[in-house]
């Protein structure tokens, strides 16, 4: 494939992965890749524990499943991320960031106006639709064949110095080759957030990872290939708009934006 191809094909996967064990090489390659970012100084402040133990997913996906449903039931999920939801094409069209919430159960679609107050989040819980979601995001962790924990060494990684921003930066770029990789190989990644969202529960991921005080767990991703018939879960978004590039592109200065690429044509 060639480069760009893999640069505008990569996204997120929402759904499910083939059962299929990720081979050993592909493992080895996806690492090699990472190794590959560029980081300060070569600091090379990346680590990852590669999760292909049964035990050690199921309970990762446990811990997930069950954070998304807190903090969906509790409303701390939709007030922190409100700013992302999109519920109509037009909306989305208009913002060209964010999520479109493009499937959903036909009992829930005349309430999405509501989602973001008391009486919408009272009734996401009657319907008892922080579970549903829970759940499906403790199957799609369970089904991954393949977790990569991503960790920063704290002797780089030092919260309110400079080597920070390097440290985190660079993992970025770490995990960006690992991304566009996953397309070339027919594989798909998501962030396993959650856990991250409710109070105590990264803290037992870290304990399963067995992460030791050097270092510090700054994300889990799951991993798999990408199966022929895939299906759309119940609930489910898309995120395909990008921004024009007048809204995120200046010319010599912040006061012009760069207006003359938004045509496709040019």
């Amino acid at each position: 494939m060639e480069f760009l191809d893999v640069v505008r094909r990569r996204k997120t996967t929402n759904g499910p992965f083939s059962p299929e064990p990720v081979s050993l090489e592909h493992q080895r390659l996806l690492m090699e890749v990472a190794g590959r970012a560029p980081s300060q100084l070569n600091s090379q402040p990346w680590r990852f524990v590669i999760v292909d133990d049964r035990r050690v997913i199921d309970s990762i996906a446990t811990i997930s499943g069950e954070s998304m449903t807190e903090a969906m039931s509790n409303g701390t999920f939709f007030e922190r991320y409100k700013p992302y939801f999109r519920f109509s094409a037009d909306e989305m069209a208009e913002k060209r960031s964010g999520m479109l919430f493009d499937k959903l159960p036909a009992v829930l679609r005349p309430f999405t106006k509501q989602v973001f107050t008391p009486r919408g989040q009272k009734l996401m819980n009657s319907f008892r639709v922080p579970q549903t979601l829970g759940e499906e995001n403790r199957k799609l962790v369970a089904g991954s064949p393949l977790l990569i924990g991503v960790m920063l060494d704290r002797s780089e990684y030092r919260p309110g110095e400079l080597s920070s921003f390097y440290s985190v930066f660079s993992m970025g770029a770490a995990m960006e080759n690992i991304w566009l990789t996953t397309v070339e190989l027919g594989m798909g990644i998501q962030f396993v957030s959650f856990p991250m969202e409710v109070p105590g529960k990264w803290a037992l991921i870290e304990q399963l990872l067995g992460v030791p005080d050097d270092l510090e767990l700054m994300a889990v991703y799951r991993l798999g290939y990408l199966p022929q018939d895939a299906q759309r879960p119940a609930i489910d978004w898309s995120s395909h708009e990008r921004k024009l590039p007048s809204q995120y592109v200046f010319r010599n200065s912040c006061d012009t934006p760069e207006t003359a690429w938004d045509d496709p044509r040019t």
